[in-house]
């Protein structure tokens, strides 16, 4: 059995005033995946940056 069936395996015997706790906190992983994703993107840029404003690499672009 995988981890997401144990899951709902679980959930399907949790009583009906806790699923919202479990859904909350199902949104604030989701949120959080979220927030981690965007924090890498920033930090990328700033690295990423010094090759982005090469000349070479805008003359690469300009026709696109």
């Amino acid at each position: 059995m995988t981890k997401k069936e144990l899951l709902l395996s679980e959930i399907k015997e949790v009583p009906e005033p806790f699923l919202d706790e479990i859904l909350d906190f199902v949104h604030f992983l989701r949120a959080k995946i979220s927030k981690e994703k965007f924090d890498l993107a920033i930090i990328s840029e700033s690295s990423l940056k010094k090759d982005w404003l090469k000349p070479e690499e805008e003359a690469a672009w300009q026709n696109l």
